[in-house]
């Protein structure tokens, strides 16, 4: 009783202190990327760099016109089948007292929570011969759900289940302007982005008491306000067949009022990617987050390494993605695998990428449709 005391008093004076500050985690933006494990620093060449790198819009001289949606969602220690049970539980019955407490103890266990994040939006690359730009109407939403008032379940029938869940989110709505020049024959590319951000922030909660509990109607109203930030990034290709990329976002350090009067902000995020091309129509690609980055659950940190292979053929009419990725910085997280492919006729071409974690349950799904010229 001491220690869930001890644990409620800190979790409502970390929730209540105005000016801390809840950050977000690096999202993975679009199929090719979500296939091949989450990289895409040194890769993206197409309009999504204008997200993930953009000093790869100058290295290559195309017209890109780009639609897409990426969501992912992280399940730790079983939460929504707990919160599932916990509905389906017969509280009138005294046999499932038992059943009661081991739920609640799944509930409380350290790390159980939920995280989300997603991504939707326009984007668009041209040029003006070694000149690129680019730009992007794009949201890019993270959010987290955990325990905030420990999960109790008493009395022998009926059964009385009493606890609370905090949930978090927000949502990056963004007008984002990117420029980037290549030096040297395409061997040294460098980037920069602006972007207008409206932040929708959310502060809400559930009470978990055995009866309905839907969790995507406990946010809240949305508290909105107005930030501007910028992204840098670089791309070094010492050979042909290799290239070396490092993107910096968000360095103004945007923040957000959220509607429980605390802030809510995006931290300078550093990732770097390399990308191997044994021949032309095979790429190897790795990324690392080089910040470990804050999320919306205590105690839960983000620093992502991320794999993945492409192989395309028929002058890329077909192209083959597999990955994986792994939060090395989340102990209860395992490696997952992702694949993905992409159809191109003519100027037109389709893709789709995931992954999934099984043990977890944590899933992460992206499709786009393009014209590229």
């Amino acid at each position: 009783m001491k220690h869930a005391f001890v644990r409620t008093l800190g979790l409502t004076v970390l929730l209540s202190i105005p000016h801390h500050a809840f950050a977000v985690e690096f999202v993975t933006v679009g199929p090719r990327a979500a296939g091949m494990g989450g990289a895409g620093v040194a890769v993206t060449t197409d309009a999504l760099a204008t997200y993930w790198n953009p000093a790869g819009l100058a290295m290559t001289q195309t017209v890109d016109i780009r639609l897409q949606a990426t969501a992912q969602g992280v399940d730790r220690h079983g939460v929504r089948q707990a919160l599932q049970d916990i509905e389906d539980l017969d509280t009138a019955n005294a046999a499932n007292a038992g059943r009661a407490q081991d739920l609640a103890n799944r509930l409380n266990r350290p790390g159980a929570s939920l995280s989300a994040s997603g991504a939707a939006g326009l984007y668009f690359k041209g040029h003006f011969g070694e000149h690129a730009f680019g730009f992007n109407l794009s949201d890019v939403a993270t959010a987290g759900s955990f325990v905030s008032r420990p999960i109790t379940a008493t009395g022998g029938g009926p059964i009385t289940i009493d606890g609370q869940m905090a949930l978090r989110g927000l949502e990056a709505r963004q007008a984002a302007f990117s420029y980037a020049y290549a030096f040297a024959d395409k061997t040294f590319a460098i980037g920069v982005t602006a972007k207008a951000i409206q932040g929708a922030a959310y502060s809400g909660s559930a009470t978990v008491n055995g009866q309905d509990i839907t969790l995507s109607e406990s946010f809240g109203k949305s508290k909105l306000s107005t930030a501007f930030s910028v992204d840098v990034g670089a791309i070094y290709r010492p050979a042909s067949w290799l290239r070396i990329g490092i993107v910096a976002k968000d360095l103004t350090q945007p923040q957000f009022d959220a509607p429980d009067g605390t802030k809510m902000k995006m931290l300078p995020q550093v990732r770097g990617g390399v990308a191997v091309n044994p021949y032309s129509s095979l790429t190897l690609t790795a990324d690392m987050d080089v910040t470990s980055n804050k999320t919306f659950v205590p105690g839960i940190k983000s620093q992502v390494l991320s794999v993945g292979v492409e192989q395309t053929m028929l002058n890329e009419f077909l192209s083959l993605r597999a990955g994986a990725y792994k939060n090395v910085q989340d102990a209860a997280s395992t490696i997952t695998p992702t694949a993905g492919v992409g159809l191109r006729v003519f100027a037109f071409r389709v893709d789709i990428g995931g992954g999934y974690d099984f043990r977890e349950r944590g899933a992460l799904a992206s499709g786009s449709v393009s014209l590229t010229f």
